[in-house]
């Protein structure tokens, strides 16, 4: 029995199946950059997130260091007021940046952070803390909300008592 071997063996691919390899190869690699875009184009909004809270943390820890003194925490500190002359927690109640964060000694936006601001300080009189009741104007719960560059917000409590 004679067969003809050359049209037994097939050699190379055909034309069908070499533009089937192409386009699942497209297809793949364009759901790879998509998702590497968004990878990328996200990857500093936890920095971001991180510089507000830090920037929180750090008002709330100057806040916090004043005096309690006064019941009242109206606030004398307006926008973008020099905090040198704040003496009192109550001071702070109110304040508020929109030029970015100032330097404590110097009221000079800080290098960096001019695109942060705090949006607002607010200091509100408690009666109890840890469900224990406490003198009058002697506990206050201090809310610093931070503002990034995206507009996003961040707020960060802290409670100061005593005197």
């Amino acid at each position: 029995m004679y067969t003809k071997t050359s049209t037994l063996l097939q050699r190379g691919i055909s034309l069908v199946e070499l533009i089937m390899f192409i386009v699942i190869i497209s297809v793949a690699l364009v759901g790879i950059l998509l998702v590497m875009n968004q990878v990328t184009r996200h990857s500093a909004d936890p920095l971001i997130q991180k510089q507000a809270l830090a920037i929180g943390e750090s008002m709330l820890e100057e806040i916090k260091l004043q005096d309690l003194s006064g019941v009242a925490c109206a606030g004398t500190l307006g926008a973008n007021a020099a905090r040198t002359g704040a003496s009192s927690v109550c001071d702070y109640n109110g304040y508020s940046t929109t030029t970015g964060i100032k330097d404590f000694s110097t009221n000079a936006t800080v290098a960096g952070l001019g695109s942060y601001n705090i949006a607002g300080v607010a200091v509100t009189p408690i009666s109890t803390l840890g469900g224990t009741a406490i003198t009058a104007g002697s506990g206050v719960m201090v809310t610093v909300t931070v503002a990034d560059p995206t507009g996003a917000t961040i707020d960060v409590t802290g409670y100061r008592a005593g005197n």
